[in-house]
C-alpha cells in the first residue's frame, strides 16, 4: 500500500530529537496535498527516514496522536486524520521546523507580489539595496474560511526569482525558502509584540479597527549571515498565543 512521504529533516543535536521529528512530521502533515496518501510508513521506516531510534519516533508519534493529527490502529498502521487541524500552540524551542509547523495548516491566498521600495525602517537589513520583492498573503482556517493572519514578506531579488508562486499557496515562506529554493538558513530572529489593527489589517482579518493583534517580525539569515527574508505577520489576537521555551544548557 502506498504511504505518505514526509519531508526530510536535518537534526539539531542541541534540541530534543523527538520534538524536532514531531514538528517536522507535523509540518508535512499540515502541508500535504489532498491527493496524497493518509497512511504513514511504519515506525521502523519513519525512524530510518529521520535517523532516530524507534523509541524516539514512537514518542514523536505519541505527541501528534495527542494533538489529533494522526490515529494509530493495532495491526493496521498509523494514519493521518483527514480533518487534521492545528491544535495547541506550538512550543517554540528554537528550531526552524517549529516555525514551519506553526505557520502550516491553513488555506493561503496570494494577494499580490512585485518589486517595491525597501521601507526606511528595514533599510539596515538590506545594505546596498533600495528594492526587494514583496509578497502579500492571507491565511484562513481551512474549514470555516475565516481569516486568521496576513503576511508581508520582503525577499532579496536574487532569491525571489527562484520562488514558484504555487508553492506559496501550499507552504509557509520559511519552508519554501529552505526546501524548494534551497536556501541554507542559519538563523531566524523573531519579535512578537501587541499592536492595534490598522485599517488594512482590520479589513483583511475581519476585525474592528484598533482591535488588539499580534504583530510578528521575522528576520531570516542565510549561512553567510545575509538577510534573505523579512516577514511581517499580523495575527488576530483571539486566534493565536505564543509560548517560548529557552534551554539553559
Amino acid at each position: 500500500m502506498t504511504t505518505f512521504a514526509p519531508d526530510s529533516l536535518a537534526l539539531n543535536r542541541k534540541l530534543p530529537l523527538w520534538y524536532q521529528v514531531s514538528q517536522s512530521l507535523r509540518a508535512s502533515i499540515l502541508g500535504r496535498r489532498p491527493e496524497e496518501p493518509l497512511r504513514l510508513p511504519t515506525e521502523d521506516r519513519l525512524a530510518e527516514h529521520y535517523g532516530v531510534s524507534v523509541l524516539t519516533m514512537r514518542q514523536a508519534l505519541k505527541e501528534l496522536e495527542a494533538e489529533g493529527l494522526i490515529s494509530r490502529h493495532r495491526r493496521r498502521g498509523t494514519f493521518i486524520e483527514p480533518s487534521a487541524q492545528r491544535g495547541a500552540p506550538v512550543r517554540l524551542l528554537g528550531s526552524v521546523d517549529a516555525i514551519v509547523a506553526q505557520q502550516s495548516g491553513e488555506r493561503t491566498t496570494l494577494l499580490g507580489h512585485g518589486t517595491e521600495p525597501i521601507p526606511a525602517d528595514l533599510a539596515e537589513h538590506f545594505p546596498g539595496r533600495t528594492e526587494a520583492v514583496g509578497y502579500r498573503r492571507l491565511r484562513c482556517e481551512e474549514e470555516s474560511g475565516e481569516p486568521t493572519n496576513w503576511a508581508h514578506n520582503l525577499i532579496r531579488p536574487d532569491i525571489a526569482e527562484k520562488i514558484d508562486l504555487d508553492d506559496l499557496t501550499r507552504w509557509p515562506m520559511t519552508k519554501v525558502l529552505r526546501d524548494a529554493v534551497g536556501v541554507r538558513i542559519s538563523r531566524i530572529t523573531d519579535t512578537v509584540e501587541a499592536r492595534l489593527a490598522d485599517p488594512e489589517t482590520a479589513g483583511l482579518l475581519n476585525v474592528p479597527l484598533l482591535s488588539p493583534i499580534l504583530h510578528y517580525t521575522g528576520l531570516t539569515y542565510d549561512e553567510d549571515g545575509e538577510i534573505v527574508d523579512v516577514a511581517r505577520i499580523r495575527y488576530r489576537g483571539d486566534r493565536f498565543s505564543f509560548t517560548v521555551t529557552l534551554d539553559a544548557h
